[in-house]
């Protein structure tokens, strides 16, 4: 029995079917979607090939769809948050995002404890990767005619960059996203644009 301020029982068939869910989302991704094909084409080219080992899906405790874990060798992972990933089109968005931390890695060495360097990926991939796209920020809210991209990207790359340890603190992150802004949003490789 519960009381009022305990949690309420889990549901583990729940748990081990949303799971499942999610690694098929994935798997389905990995083999069809043109981005995240795109993508993993062009970590090959960098010299940092993945495969489907690469990809995990797990719990997460942060309320994310996903992160890129650049500690883990040889040259990082990728994580879908089972517990956030929303539906199909969710999954392939977060692995394009966190493809994109990937390459950025791969090409750039990237310290993730410089919030500059922290500041550029994430404007490069909340940019590229589909997260500011109009339909999204109708989705969350957001209906600003002019500027919506812009201001998405600045508002999605500071949340993100304000997570790391290393960048938090009063408007530190949003110094980093600001003063990386304009360099790194016309990075768009590897895409041609």
């Amino acid at each position: 029995m519960s009381t009022p301020d305990s949690p309420p029982p889990v549901n583990h068939d729940e748990l081990a079917a949303k799971h499942k869910k999610v690694k098929e989302w994935q798997e389905y991704a990995l083999k069809r979607s043109p981005m995240v094909k795109f993508m993993m084409e062009h970590m090959g080219k960098c010299g940092c090939p993945v495969d489907d080992s690469y990809f995990t899906v797990r719990r997460c405790d942060e309320s994310v769809g996903g992160g890129f874990d650049a500690v883990q060798e040889p040259h990082g992972g990728i994580v879908l948050c089972e517990n956030h990933v929303r539906d199909y089109k969710h999954a392939e968005m977060t692995l394009t995002h966190e493809l994109i931390h990937a390459y950025d890695n791969c090409r750039a060495f990237v310290d993730w404890s410089n919030c500059a360097h922290h500041a550029c990926s994430e404007i490069r991939a909340a940019s590229l990767s589909g997260d500011c796209k109009w339909l999204q920020e109708i989705q969350r809210g957001n209906f600003a005619m002019q500027g919506q991209g812009g201001n998405c990207i600045k508002r999605r790359a500071i949340l993100s960059v304000s997570m790391n340890p290393s960048c938090q603190g009063e408007g530190v992150a949003e110094k980093a996203v600001n003063e990386a802004y304009e360099r790194c949003f016309r990075d768009t490789a590897p895409f041609d644009r």
